[in-house]
């Protein structure tokens, strides 16, 4: 059996562990979880850490559970959190999970006939007739105020000089979770948790309930919390977090957020979010650092991930989108691409509106009055005399020509370019 607990510590993936971990789990195929609060309809790249290491532990021969909280998210998790969150209905929730669950399937083995397939469960299942006089009594009197009261992330939600305070749903977030653990444990026999960093006391919480209620040994293992070198939080661009759901960040913005990481942040993300073995990894990093200027590390990061997320079409269609600007792409190119890439590639670049019925419009009245691309039709000629101007990624080389109706790409764009980087997208408006 592949020892799971050293396949994560080359990687850089453990923060803590409880005693005795790595020795439970080399006695043979054992079962862990980690728990997902479904507060939106997709996963992003926050998420994939956890999930990378269920996909590890699967890879080791275990037996990995996904745990959806239906009825935790209810109540939201206080762990290093500034404030209380908005609390979801069950209507919300129910969808939240099944858009999740379809996004699972994608990523660990939930369907094959190995003994070792992962499962998915929802916490509401166990927790909705729960009665809470039967959950103070049974659970309550398993874990003391003083010992929840000493957790960090209570210890710090209490520490900030906060008029609203920490209620007691909140707080009482750790006696939930701990309660998963030890159902989970009592039921399928699952000894071990995973997580995040700032998982760790609602994680160590469930190890004593499993202690104190049955007299149990379980364990507890958490990643690190992974940021960017510079020390800002990692997943976050301007248009905020980097989802796995193509509808909310495409692939090719998917793709273009691990290609332009940094060369420190490259090395130490291809351990933590690709497959990749150690020798191949090692040899990638020693290529990458004779000659940064290449980006291969980016680059091969940023296939695995994109790879392994959208799949092998989606990623060669973001690195066709992505030669867009800087390669030699034709004019054959810029029409496969969809409405959404075209504007993620183009976004920024200078906007000009033509109303639909001014073509066939003369290339020079196109760029220098229907447009503003060049100052003057005198500039717009020696620019195409020059061999200076591109429609549609295409040379234009006639200053007498027209632009038709046949040169709107995707029945709404023309793509105009000055030299080797001016971009400017012209809106035909039907």
């Amino acid at each position: 059996m592949k020892n799971f607990v050293k396949e994560l510590e080359w990687r850089g993936m453990i923060k803590d562990i409880t005693p005795g971990t790595e020795e439970e789990l080399m006695k043979g195929s054992a079962s862990a979880y980690v728990g997902i609060d479904p507060t939106a309809d997709s996963l992003h790249i926050g998420h994939l850490v956890s999930i990378m290491i269920l996909k590890h532990f699967q890879a080791c021969g275990h037996k990995p559970y996904c745990l959806v909280g239906g009825a935790t998210g209810m109540i939201g998790d206080p762990s290093m959190k500034n404030q209380e969150r908005n609390l979801l209905d069950e209507a919300t929730l129910s969808y939240n999970i099944k858009a999740i669950k379809a996004q699972l399937s994608k990523l660990l083995d939930f369907d094959s006939d190995a003994l070792n397939k992962a499962e998915l469960v929802n916490n509401y299942d166990w927790m909705k007739d729960y009665t809470f006089i039967n959950f103070a009594r049974d659970i309550g009197k398993l874990i003391t105020v003083n010992y929840m009261m000493s957790k960090d992330s209570v210890k710090k939600r209490l520490s900030r000089d906060s008029t609203e305070g920490m209620s007691f749903t909140e707080f009482s977030y750790q006696l939930l979770q701990g309660y998963d653990f030890l159902y989970l444990y009592k039921h399928e026999g699952v000894k071990l948790q995973l997580g995040g960093a700032d998982q760790w006391g609602n994680i160590t919480t469930g190890v004593e309930m499993i202690r104190k209620a049955l007299d149990g040994q379980a364990f507890a293992l958490t990643c690190p919390l992974i940021t960017k070198a510079d020390g800002s939080k990692f997943g976050k661009t301007e248009k905020g977090n980097v989802w796995l759901d193509p509808s909310r960040t495409s692939p090719y913005q998917f793709y273009q957020f691990w290609l332009n990481v940094g060369d420190e942040d490259a090395e130490k993300y291809i351990k933590i979010f690709t497959l990749l073995d150690r020798p191949t990894i090692e040899a990638a990093i020693e290529e990458h650092r004779t000659d940064p200027g290449r980006r291969s590390l980016q680059r091969l990061l940023a296939k695995e991930v994109t790879v392994m997320i959208h799949g092998e079409e989606e990623y060669d269609k973001a690195v066709s989108a992505s030669q867009m600007l800087f390669g030699k792409s034709t004019s054959e190119d810029l029409r496969k691409l969809d409405e959404r890439t075209l504007l993620d590639v183009f976004d920024g670049v200078p906007t000009f509106e033509v109303s639909a019925y001014k073509l066939p419009c003369g290339i020079l009245d196109f760029l220098a009055v229907e447009t503003a691309i060049y100052a003057s039709k005198g500039e717009a000629r020696r620019a195409i005399q020059g061999n200076g101007f591109s429609l549609n990624k295409d040379k234009f080389a006639d200053p007498n020509g027209e632009v038709k109706p046949s040169d709107v790409v995707d029945g709404k764009y023309i793509l105009c370019q000055k030299g080797k980087k001016d971009y400017y997208l012209v809106i035909v408006k039907q």
